[in-house]
């Protein structure tokens, strides 16, 4: 007989892992006791020697399904304490925390069938959860993850309730959430008016949805606007009111038999729509060109339910709803009570509320699937704040990230924690949202950085933050150039080290030159890069005015082409920009991709004024019809760069487009050019520099029909490709580079001294 204290860290509190030590060690007849710690959770225990070893591996091979066991350190301790059973102890807290926290977590099945049970004592409750579901970031306000350290607090339990908490046979023993009609949260609807109406909240949410009205529905991490799906006027009420005239809604399902009504599904796609993490994925429609109210292009971003609340709204008969943040002007989603009330009124003409408070908000995760994972198009709800596991990181450095979809990581010990999805910095909302949820996963995760990394982009609201922090703590300021911080994040995705070649491929990023960049092929690693390939600068007539006003992108790429523009864009001012470009007035240089897809879709007719970032592309790739062959390719040289020359095929797309060519299949040649393109450019840079491994990253990598050509061409020309899969591709994702690059830079300045 032994007595060992083990040691366990991970993902182990708020996921029924006390509770599952508690029935292995009846199981393996030990007594002793468990806690919840600051680093994970705390066993002591007596028992036979060889059992212990046996126990130890037990926990590693089967813990509960959501948690996520990092280790098991045991160590022998000296003499008996006799322990008279086992118990749960008190948590205990520390100086310094080292625990992880769990996201969000889908309702269980069996908490749904006890809420469709007439006879059970939770029937018809939206809040219902057990150890095995519900609520866990977005309640958490502080570690050990104890009730009293939760938005539960403000719910004492009630008797029936206790006695399920403390009883070890029961599927909420120590769930911290536990809660029923009786003691827990409670649900209000209240009218355009702000009048709360007596009797069921639910019900009286379903009864206006079913009217063609719209609802402000509280969820988990905030607050949606709903209507139905099938109601093409419900939702262009919506798109006015809101004033988001043509960006794509999300969808909530019924069920997977419901979003197949709407799109095609594949195996794959339906795992991950019904996994426990429940995030948005982008689907094909069933039919081109249908619920056009819904989504312009050719897929829809649907969910599930993921609340019992969800489940109860959509009843048996509501297939499928709108579900669009609440929010206004691009500030974050709104997540409180009376904020909604007041500033939701006019958009929304009824509100399905609750008392239980949101400490953290977070949106909707949107993925893609690509091959049979999760492709992050916004890494959020169901997921953060799980960390991305980096070996080699070992300072604790906070990476503010960039401005579109802003994000930030904060790392130590191994682990980077990236934040959820923020939305642009572009306005004071969202830069306090930015770093009130900087200073919560600091304390969170007990990270007080030692220096903070930020785009080299002198504008960005997140660069002035970083300064300011480096400043007025004394800490380095690590300055990262934009497509080094892409390159370097998909290198730390994949858990790669030394040297590669990294294709980034985005809209604009502030280059080491002082020109923005976008179309580039880098090669090196975390301690620096060498730009060897390019494209065609393009000028920008009007500068950031060229973005929205896309068509200004086509009259330029023509003019370049040497191809007359004035009668393409009828009414449109093309002479005064004709002056402009010719003059140079006004009219900075980009290599930026993103900004070649949208010359194209502005001369292809797709489209000439953009109302979100990114939808000439987006409905560029809609329009693609068939593989249709390529136009041709031609690169010059110039200061050592390998760059594309965009011309020669500018002037066959004017004249695909003047011989009457539908746009869908020229759109199509356009992106098979552009794998030509990256494919030629690759070779050469990896027979001149002897690197065969290529990383993928950047916005326009979000792109499906390139993702499915462009990294097989590549593999089969003999290269070795790595793309995204546990952070995002677009900006959102460049943080964790931020990290790694200032990672190294930490380190070569100690061993500097």
């Amino acid at each position: 007989m032994i007595r060992v204290r083990i040691n366990v860290r991970g993902i182990v509190q708020g996921v029924g892992f006390r509770p599952f030590i508690h029935r292995l060690v009846r199981e393996y007849h030990f007594s002793g006791w468990v806690r919840n710690t600051s680093f994970g959770a705390e066993l002591e225990l007596e028992g036979e020697k060889n059992r212990l070893t046996q126990f130890a591996e037990a926990i590693k091979s089967v813990h509960p399904a959501l948690a996520v066991v990092e280790s098991v350190e045991v160590s022998e301790l000296s003499g008996l304490n006799h322990y008279n059973g086992f118990k749960i102890a008190e948590s205990k807290g520390s100086a310094v925390m080292q625990t992880l926290v769990s996201p969000d977590v889908a309702v269980c099945q069996d908490c749904l069938d006890e809420m469709r049970d007439p006879g059970d004592r939770r029937y018809g409750y939206p809040f219902i959860n057990c150890t095995n579901c519900g609520p866990r970031f977005t309640l958490i306000k502080s570690v050990p993850y104890d009730r009293a350290a939760t938005s539960m607090a403000a719910f004492p339990m009630c008797s029936d309730c206790t006695k399920e908490f403390h009883d070890i046979e029961n599927r909420r023993y120590h769930a911290q959430p536990d809660c029923c009609a009786v003691c827990g949260p409670k649900a209000f609807f209240f009218d355009s008016n702000g009048e709360e109406l007596p009797g069921d909240a639910i019900e009286h949410a379903r009864a206006y949805l079913k009217a063609g009205k719209i609802v402000a529905v509280k969820g988990l991490g905030g607050i949606h606007l709903a209507c139905g799906a099938a109601d093409a006027g419900a939702a262009r009420l919506l798109r006015s009111r809101k004033r988001r005239d043509e960006k794509p809604f999300a969808v909530m399902c019924r069920d997977i038999s419901c979003a197949e009504k709407l799109c095609t599904v594949t195996r794959e796609e339906e795992r991950i729509l019904a996994s426990h993490r429940r995030p948005i994925v982008l689907l094909r429609k069933k039919e081109r060109g249908s619920y056009e109210h819904v989504s312009e292009n050719n897929e829809i971003g649907v969910m599930l339910p993921y609340t019992p609340l969800h489940y109860l709204l959509m009843g048996d008969d509501i297939d499928a709803l709108i579900m669009t943040s609440a929010n206004l002007s691009d500030t974050p989603i709104m997540y409180q009570n009376d904020e909604a009330l007041e500033k939701l009124s006019g958009i929304a003409d009824g509100f399905l509320l609750h008392d239980r408070q949101i400490q953290t908000r977070c949106d909707d995760s949107l993925v893609r699937v690509y091959h049979g994972g999760e492709y992050f198009l916004r890494r959020s709800r169901g997921y953060v704040p799980l960390p991305v596991t980096v070996p080699g990181v070992k300072n604790r450095i906070l990476a503010c990230g960039a401005e579109q979809k802003a994000s930030f990581c904060l790392s130590k010990d191994g682990y980077v924690f990236p934040s959820q999805h923020i939305g642009d910095l572009k306005n004071m909302e969202t830069l306090e949202n930015y770093e009130s949820q900087i200073r919560h996963f600091a304390q969170l995760f007990d990270i007080d950085a030692q220096a903070v990394a930020c785009d080299l982009h002198p504008d960005y609201l997140s660069s002035d933050y970083a300064e300011s922090q480096a400043s007025s703590r004394g800490i380095p300021l690590i300055r990262v150039q934009h497509h080094h911080a892409h390159m370097a994040a998909c290198m730390a995705d994949n858990g790669l080290e030394g040297n590669c070649l990294g294709l980034i491929w985005d809209g604009a990023g502030y280059g080491a030159d002082g020109t923005i960049w976008g179309g580039e092929l880098f090669c090196g690693g975390y301690g620096g890069f060498a730009r060897i390939g390019s494209i065609r600068p393009i000028p920008l007539p009007g500068g950031d005015c060229a973005v929205k006003a896309i068509w200004r992108l086509g009259v330029s790429l023509l003019k370049e082409a040497g191809v007359p523009a004035e009668g393409l864009f009828s009414g449109r001012g093309v002479e005064k920009v004709l002056e402009m470009l010719e003059k140079g007035l006004n009219c900075p240089a980009s290599s930026g991709m993103g900004r070649l897809f949208d010359g194209v879709a502005a001369i292809l007719k797709i489209r000439e004024q953009c109302s979100y970032e990114g939808q000439g592309a987006v409905l560029l790739e809609a329009a693609a019809e068939r593989d249709s062959g390529s136009f041709q390719l031609k690169f010059y040289e110039e200061n050592g760069l390998d760059i594309f020359d965009w011309r020669p095929m500018i002037l066959e797309i004017h004249e695909a487009a003047a011989s009457g060519i539908p746009a869908g299949i020229t759109a199509s040649r356009f992106m098979n050019t552009l794998t030509d393109m990256a494919e030629a450019q690759c070779l050469r840079a990896a027979e001149k520099t002897g690197l065969t491994r290529v990383v993928l990253s950047g916005g326009v990598f979000q792109n499906a029909y390139i993702l499915a050509r462009l990294p097989d061409r590549l593999r089969a020309a003999g290269l070795e490709v790595f793309t995204h899969s546990r952070v995002s591709t677009n900006d959102e994702g460049l943080s964790l580079g931020q990290i790694m690059i200032g990672e190294h830079a930490l380190r070569t300045a100690d061993q500097a001294v």
